[in-house]
């Protein structure tokens, strides 16, 4: 029997965990231009001995024509992620304002910030901090996905963007020892 079908190379990509496929590469160039593939996404296809990320793949022109390649770590506005990484201090001293707007007694604030009443304040404001930092890296082209889900925990976090941006750890040091700083006082 005679086999008239095309030698055409077979596309998955990954997702979440999981294995998509099997697409001609037209659907692969539909998925690129509607953007649910990115440069960091991991594709296969035939002939492949192993996963190899979009943008290194001859599929990159359709990548490169649907938008610019997000800035370089160096390029980056790295306002937020200071802010951040004196979020220790920053939620510190919200958490001294919250004490005198409850209480009206001296004694009663300082109790208050003795018994760390208001510590929600400062693990909010990390949580808050990362969050905006990490939608303002996404919509700057930025995938992600790598850190997203630290944003909760604050030097995991700055770590993991530092480490994805190719980008110095100062700022997770900052955060580190204004953290550190405050829990001496105690």
């Amino acid at each position: 029997m005679h086999d008239d079908t095309p030698n055409v190379a077979l596309w998955f990509y990954e997702a979440n965990g999981e294995r998509h496929g099997t697409l001609d590469e037209a659907q692969m160039i539909g998925l690129i231009r509607a953007g649910r593939l990115d440069r960091d996404t991991p594709v296969w296809k035939t002939g492949y001995t192993d996963w190899r990320l979009l943008e290194e793949t001859e599929l990159r022109a359709h990548l490169d024509a649907r938008s610019p390649a997000p800035p370089s770590g160096r390029h980056v506005d790295n306002s937020l992620v200071w802010l951040l990484a004196f979020a220790p201090l920053l939620g510190y001293l919200l958490e001294w304002l919250l004490a005198f707007a409850l209480d009206s007694s001296a004694i009663g604030v300082q109790r208050a910030m003795a018994e760390s009443r208001y510590w929600y304040m400062t693990l909010g404001l990390n949580i808050l901090l990362g969050v905006l930092d990490e939608q303002y890296l996404r919509s700057a082209g930025h995938n992600t996905r790598a850190f997203r889900g630290w944003v909760c925990l604050g030097p995991v976090y700055l770590y993991r963007r530092a480490w994805h941006l190719q980008q110095s750890l100062n700022y997770c040091v900052v955060w580190l020892l204004t953290c550190g700083l405050l829990l001496l006082r105690a």
